[in-house]
């Protein structure tokens, strides 16, 4: 395996895109997927790291130019692309950055302004999209019923002990969502993956989002969750005004998969999931809370 070093990113730039190769260059912390590293004030440079095949920042590459412009908040546009080489043989972009700090390492301040915001990027990201945009080939807005293995996996993978879970609270809301109605609207546009890592924060309120190698064409419900996993506490008759587009089916699908990204979030604040070590504390405080905040919904 490659070893990424910031001396190997500025020479690939010195190679391919030389007028970038001076700027200031720096690591972000995090990430799975993907590497980042800071180039200069203004752009970052994506690096492909555990992806196995480079097809989901290829993605990122086609469709985030068309969606942009579109959407009231900033996301990454691409604006060099690098190609594998000898010395670095995985795919790698330059893109623009948002600016703002991540929700698990940042707070939100200015409540109604955040559900407001990302009330209006949902409703506005959720449009038809094209027959060639990209399917969800890994079940991540599937209906919550057809999610209950991985519900299960986590309920036994989490020390309920430690959390002080009440389960059977947490079975029953999940029984109301997985028994709700399925999604009869039109495929939209979804970006897969809200959750506070990828929810970028300035000024108190949300300012930008990151990270959609996940986005496919589905059921909005897998972002609305963000409602409960992304806003603090009261904020949700905010967003759901906002956003204009849920009926009470929707919540309830949304409220499932919330259930699902808290318990994920809690576990990687514990010891982990499917082999990937620990190591975010702040995501098990932040996984506890949106848990709460889903479960004291009513629907």
């Amino acid at each position: 395996m490659t070893d990424v070093s910031a001396a190997l990113i500025r020479e690939v730039l010195l190679d391919q895109h030389p007028d970038l190769a001076e700027l200031p260059l720096r690591e972000v912390e995090g990430g799975w997927g993907n590497q980042m590293w800071r180039l200069g004030d203004d752009l970052a440079v994506r690096v492909q790291r555990m992806n196995a095949t480079a097809e989901r920042q290829l993605l990122e590459r086609r469709w985030l130019p068309l969606l942009g412009p579109r959407l009231p908040l900033p996301i990454p546009q691409p604006v060099r692309e690098g190609v594998p080489s000898q010395r670095l043989p995985k795919i790698w972009t330059v893109m623009t950055w948002v600016h703002g700090a991540p929700l698990d390492r940042s707070t939100i301040t200015r409540t109604s302004a955040a559900a407001a915001a990302l009330g209006g990027f949902l409703r506005a990201l959720h449009a038809p999209a094209p027959v060639d945009a990209p399917r969800d080939t890994n079940g991540r807005s599937a209906h919550p019923k057809d999610c209950s293995r991985g519900f299960e996996y986590f309920i036994s993978a989490l020390d309920t002990e430690e959390s002080g879970l009440d389960l059977a609270r947490v079975r029953e809301a999940w029984d109301d969502a997985i028994t709700s109605p399925t999604w009869a609207g039109p495929p939209v546009w979804v970006h897969g993956d809200l959750h506070p890592a990828n929810v970028v924060v300035a000024d108190g309120s949300v300012a930008g989002v990151v990270d959609f190698e996940d986005m496919h064409v589905g059921d909005p419900a897998v972002d609305v969750a963000s409602a409960w996993v992304v806003l603090q506490d009261g904020a949700e008759e905010r967003f759901f005004s906002t956003y204009g587009n849920a009926d009470a089916a929707m919540a309830r699908r949304a409220r499932g998969h919330a259930i699902l990204k808290s318990m994920f979030l809690m576990l990687m604040g514990q010891n982990g999931i499917h082999g990937i070590a620990g190591g975010k504390p702040a995501w098990g405080p932040l996984g506890r809370a949106s848990l709460d905040r889903a479960l004291a919904w009513s629907p």
